[in-house]
């Protein structure tokens, strides 16, 4: 009977890559604070009620109003920048972000449709693996996504959103949605499959908000989004695993979604 030796090499590779994948595995858990939830929503409100009022009042809110953002969106490239005037809260990181498309060829009736229409939610965007319409009351659509993304870890949530469409003074369409309930799911598609406690879980999403802006012009639509989220901090010593998530998922699927809406309506 031969008996393999690896080398030494070969077994500190081994060794790394198995810790590795049981820190993935573990996506260590962390709690949603009060004071954190209080934080958020105390720079949230203000903002909307800033933005609405500038909504009624007539001034332009299409995120990103200048002649050559809007010029360069009209050319076909994605518009994204970050807000960075966003305060440290305790116990998490809000991240804003703010993005302009334009999609030739469609009417905003057509984006309110499809912004709204959850049930085709899963056949648009890439991070949605279910979805489905929970209920609608005039203006105001609730409906329940199953969102996924891989990015060194794999995180899967059931989240359910709320959105009210309305129209402004200035003549354009807008569409505020909120996250009322995100719950991490864990062994997706095992037998053993469940949701974590809301606010118990890895923390890499516990609130995510998005105000759409709709723009008639003659050839088209442009499309303004600004996306607030919310997600932990980044613990000591696991910043090589969370950081590329936190950090850069909020922008990735900012810019996936205005696409992904782009090429939907464009079709």
């Amino acid at each position: 009977m031969r008996i393999r030796v690896f080398p030494l090499r070969t077994t500190f590779c081994l060794s790394v890559s198995f810790l590795f994948l049981a820190h993935v595995q573990a996506q260590p858990k962390t709690t949603l604070k009060p004071e954190t939830i209080e934080a958020f929503d105390g720079f949230v409100g203000p903002l909307e009620r800033e933005l609405r009022q500038s909504i009624e009042s007539g001034t332009p809110q299409l995120w990103m109003e200048s002649h050559q953002e809007r010029a360069t969106a009209r050319s076909g490239r994605i518009q994204i920048r970050k807000i960075d005037t966003v305060p440290e809260i305790p116990g998490g990181i809000i991240h804003c972000w703010e993005g302009l498309v334009f999609v030739p060829g469609t009417k905003v009736e057509e984006v309110i449709d499809l912004l709204t229409d959850y049930d085709r939610h899963k056949n648009v965007y890439p991070e949605v693996i279910d979805a489905r319409l929970i209920s609608r009351d005039g203006n105001t659509v609730r409906g329940f996504l199953r969102l996924k993304k891989v990015k060194v870890l794999t995180v899967v949530l059931n989240t359910e959103h709320e959105a009210t469409v309305f129209k402004g003074s200035d003549g354009r369409s807008y569409v505020f949605s909120h996250s009322t309930r995100i719950a991490e799911v864990r062994n997706v598609g095992e037998k053993d499959e469940k949701e974590l406690p809301v606010g118990k879980d890895s923390g890499f999403v516990w609130r995510l908000n998005a105000y759409w802006a709709l723009e008639q012009v003659e050839d088209g639509v442009l499309l303004g989004c600004a996306s607030v989220s919310l997600s932990r901090q980044i613990p000591w010593g696991l910043g090589w695993m969370i950081r590329p998530f936190v950090e850069s998922t909020p922008r990735e699927t900012l810019e996936e979604m205005l696409q992904a809406t782009r090429v939907a309506l464009h079709k």
